[in-house]
């Protein structure tokens, strides 16, 4: 069941992604929140802030994700922040719950890594010497 898919321009809640797949046959809930870290591979500096845009899709595109792994035994709840996030601020947040630990586990892995390589996300990625950098850029949006 799909209980949650948001692209969203105020603070994720995590509690309400718990509660979305909240149900008396689950017997476990994996949690994901990705948040704005500090550092990149690709950053001269400190990154203090990312600002993220998404193609007018989006919505649609995660969706599609979600509902490509959908399956009568999971309960899936997935948001993704856009606009301006500092250090710390809470980009995604992904919850599944299932009856048994490892298919929530499996399940929200899943999820995590298709919207990190499908969902038509790009952000701005500032840094501590005021330059900015852009990533993502290379996805085809079609």
């Amino acid at each position: 069941m799909i209980a949650l898919t948001a692209i969203s321009d105020v603070d994720l809640d995590v509690a309400a992604h718990i509660a979305a797949v909240a149900a008396p046959d689950a017997g476990a809930v994996a949690v994901f929140v990705g948040t704005v870290r500090d550092n990149d591979p690709d950053a001269v500096g400190r990154v203090t802030e990312l600002e993220y845009s998404a193609h007018p899709d989006a919505e649609r595109y995660l969706r599609d994700i979600v509902t490509s792994l959908d399956r009568p035994d999971v309960r899936i709840a997935v948001s993704h922040r856009v606009g301006s996030l500092p250090v710390g601020g809470v980009a995604i947040v992904a919850t599944v719950s299932s009856v048994h630990r490892a298919e929530a586990f499996d399940v929200n892995r899943e999820v995590v890594e298709r919207v990190k390589a499908e969902l038509p996300m790009w952000k701005k990625q500032f840094e501590s010497d005021g330059s900015h950098t852009w990533v993502g850029l290379g996805r085809v949006t079609t």
